[in-house]
Formats: structure tokens, sequence, C-alpha cells
């Protein structure tokens, strides 16, 4: 799969549109896939960035969101041979999308503040924890809608620090502060002021300072006068152990957020854009970040007298890092990812399945892994799907591959908000990949689709593949219980619930 990326970065717009698109483009390339971006604007810190990540970079000539610009990026995505396109950035609007889609590409949208004239790609993303349905009305009847922290896209990176538990100490003394990619209104000067009159001794500062920061200069030379154990990093190409070495951080409300909610680490946000206030509004009445204002609106002052609060506070620390873990398990873009594979599909079980099935159920592995080991007869199993397929409670998938060709079957059965899974795939089809790719298709039809909240999986001790199978799709383990007589594992896969 080619995937063409349309994104910009400078000094006025920051690196966060870039950065994210670069997350979905490692979960490509994990997947075998190949990223392309098309950048009418760049930093040359950022260019060589995405060079190290072996994506593909083209630098169009055109006035980012003109006409002009949608012609380019169309004969670019025709030219590589993509037939989607991932546009990110503010300037991209109804109009650009529209001609994207005329010329008959796939469009997924990546937003973060709703309201626009309309919305005529096939995906809009919005991976904030405000984002609503509400904000996007206006959408067309085929568009679908990836909302909130579960799609947050984190870079390879963080693929690492997933399962990683924070320990949270009685006083925080290792401070983080990132203001963005590019900090134009050189927030970090403030900041760094604002340690001067932090009352706390040993408290030592990582200060992110981001490619397109054009203070650089300025505050390396504040820096070694401040008086106080400050160090600077710029183009840290390593910020999930930054991260997980620090206790608390000072940070721009943009997507770094949802990298330091993985990492359960607590912080203070100061939103350095009007798109940035609503995430951190958000967050701060989830109780998963502390927003403290507008870079404009606050005072060093103020910023110092937060820290030492938080500084001291461990109850404060605790629960911000609970609430903020919560929000985000680290594999939005796989999701993303889920939804732009044309090659694979869900469809309705139908009766006509029947024997396809019940080949599936007497498969020697698959009987040897299920509670019932004993082949299952004909009659039975045709009685039994027939039933199936008359309950309301429940739900049968078969998934296939881009020639229609069955891979394997999900099947859920529904109580209340929540669903039983059992899944299995078709014996020339284990062990590349197929299973992640139904789980993570499979569990986000069922909630957009349903009002089902956590769904549950049971699996054997001893049946190892499934075990890693729904752990690499976010399932986490809720402790063993008995059925049948066997040892199982009880999996939990939970919906990010948001007010």
């Amino acid at each position: 799969m080619n995937l063409l990326f349309r994104t910009d970065a400078s000094v006025g717009s920051g690196t966060g549109h870039v950065m994210r698109c670069l997350a979905l483009a490692h979960a490509l390339q994990d997947a075998g896939g190949h990223a392309i971006f098309a950048m009418a604007d760049a930093m040359p810190a950022l260019e060589e960035r995405l060079r190290m990540e072996n994506v593909e970079l083209l630098r169009p000539k055109v006035s980012p969101g003109s006409p002009d610009d949608a012609k380019q990026t169309v004969e670019l995505a025709q030219k590589k041979n993509a037939s989607w396109v991932a546009v990110d950035g503010y300037h991209f609007g109804a109009e650009y999308q529209s001609l994207l889609k005329t010329a008959g590409l796939k469009l997924l949208f990546v937003d973060d503040n709703g309201g626009g004239e309309s919305y005529p790609a096939d995906l809009v993303l919005n991976q904030n924890a405000h984002a609503s349905p509400g904000l996007y009305r206006n959408r067309d009847l085929q568009t679908r809608l990836l909302l909130g922290p579960r799609y947050a896209m984190l870079r390879r990176e963080f693929a690492q620090w997933r399962q990683w538990k924070r320990e949270i100490p009685p006083i925080a003394l290792k401070l983080l502060v990132t203001l963005g990619g590019s900090d134009p209104g050189n927030t970090t000067l403030k900041v760094i002021d604002a340690l001067q009159d932090v009352k706390v001794d040993g408290l030592e500062a990582v200060v992110v300072v981001g490619a397109g920061n054009p203070y650089l200069e300025l505050l390396e030379r504040i820096v070694v006068t401040s008086g106080r154990n400050v160090r600077l990093v710029r183009n840290a190409n390593s910020m999930a152990e930054l991260m997980a070495s620090a206790d608390v951080a000072i940070s721009a409300a943009g997507s770094t957020c949802w990298e330091m909610c993985l990492l359960g680490l607590p912080a203070i946000l100061i939103d350095l854009a009007p798109n940035q206030r609503a995430v951190a509004r958000q967050l701060h009445a989830l109780s998963a970040a502390i927003h403290l204002g507008g870079a404009a609106e606050i005072s060093s002052v103020q910023i110092a007298r937060a820290l030492e609060s938080l500084i001291d506070s461990r109850q404060t620390r605790e629960r911000i890092s609970q609430q903020a873990r919560k929000l985000v398990d680290g594999r939005g873009a796989e999701r993303v990812l889920a939804f732009l594979d044309e090659d694979f599909r869900l469809r309705p079980t139908m009766q006509s399945d029947s024997r396809l099935l019940w080949e599936w159920a007497n498969d020697p592995e698959v009987r040897a892994v299920s509670f019932g080991i004993h082949p299952i007869p004909w009659e039975q199993h045709v009685s039994w799907l027939k039933s199936k397929l008359a309950e309301p409670s429940a739900l049968l998938y078969i998934a296939t591959d881009q020639n229609e060709q069955p891979i394997g079957q999900v099947r859920y059965q529904l109580e209340e908000t929540r669903a039983t899974l059992s899944v299995s795939l078709g014996t020339e089809f284990r062990g590349k990949g197929y299973g992640t790719k139904m789980l993570f298709l499979a569990t986000e039809e069922l909630f957009q689709s349903s009002s089902v909240t956590a769904i549950d999986a049971y699996v054997k001790s001893s049946n190892n593949a499934s075990l890693r199978l729904f752990e690499s799709v976010g399932f986490h383990r809720n402790g063993t219980e008995t059925i049948q007589d066997q040892p199982v594992v009880h999996f939990v896969l939970e919906k990010s619930v948001l007010p």
C-alpha cells in the first residue's frame, strides 16, 4: 500500500501535523507499506528526520490549500500509485477535499477543530478528547468518523512503552519542558524564567527545543546564566525516554499530550494557539492534566506556583497519571490504518457460509484450543448457525481479502454494553498478520456501530498464539478463570468513554 501524506511544517504552523502523520507512516511501514510525504513548507531539520525514517519526501511548489495544490497532489498520488491521501493542516478546506475526491482518490482528513463548511472525505480523524460527531454535522453520508484519543497516533519509539508502569515519587524533582516544534512566541523562555522562582531544592529540568524554534541561541545563553540545573535538548529523537525519565512536565497542548498520556506523565499544559485550548480544557476536565491557560495570558510567577504545587502533591500526580493513562494505549495509528486497508473487509455471515465455518471449526488445530475438543457434527453446526443468525444479540462476520476470499471469522455475543468475542482464521492464513488486521477492524466496527463499551475474550492458557494476538491489539489481561475445567486468560478491551 502506498499512502501519500499532504502536510506542512513551518515556524508559524509548527511541526505537530507532520509528526502525527509520521506516526501513521510508521504503522504503514511496519505493515509493509510505503509512505510518501508531499510538503510545500518544511524545515531542514524536519526534512532530515523524515529521510532518516525512510520516508519518500516530495516538495511541490504550491500555495498550501490552493486549487493548484490540490491538482498537484492528485497528480503525485496518481504517479506514486497511492489510492489514499492523508491530509493534515488547517488550510485544507472543503473545496480542497472535494477536488481530491472528484479525482477518484480515497481521502483521510486529519482535523482538530471541526465546524467546517463540509467534509467530503472518506474518513475524518480527530484524535482529541473533545472530539464529537456534533463537530462534523456537515459531513457527507459516506464519511466515517474516527474520534477521540483511542485513535491518537504515536510514533514507533513509543511502542515499547505501552505496558510500562510509572512510579510516582513523593517529591517530583525531574521536569521536562516541551513547547512544540517552533514556539514562535518563545514561551520556553517564560518557563525558564519561572524556574528561577521555583522554591524546590534539587529540581532538574530538561528543555526540549524543536526543529523550528528561532530562539535557540538566546535560550542557550539564558540557560548558562540561569543558575538552575537546566539542560537544553535540540531536535530530540528520544522523546519517549525523556518523558519516562521525567516526574512532571510543562508542555504545549498539541500532539505531545497524547504521548504524555501513554506514559502517564503528569503535565501542566499551556495552549500556544487557539486550536490547542479545547484540547487543554478537556484534559483538565478529565483530570488527565492541568490547564494553566494561554501563553499570552499567564505569567512566569503563575507557572512557578503551579509547578511547585504539582511537585509537592504526590496525590495530584497519581490521579493525573492514572486518568491520562486510561485515554491512550499507543495503538491508535494501527487502528486508523485498519480503515485504510482496502484489501481487507468484513461482511455479515450468511447461512451459505455453513460448510466453510464447519470446516474451520473442525480443523484439528482449532479444536485443540477450543473448550470443546471433540469434532462438531454437521447437523448440529447447521442448526446452531441458523439460530445464531436469527439471534439479535449475536453478531457474526466473515473477513475477506481483496478477492473476496474468506480469511477468518469473528463472532460477538452481546449483553447490554459488553460483548464476548471469539475469532478464528483459516489454516492457510495463520501466521501472516491477518489476525491482527481482523481484530483491529472488527473491534472498531463494533465500537462504532453499537453501544458496546467493553469486549471480553477468553483464551486457553496453553494457546500462546492467541494470547499474543489479543495483547497485540490492545486487550489487557484481567486475570485467569476456569471454564469447563480448563484454565483460561480473561482479556478485556475497553472503549474510551468520554463525557
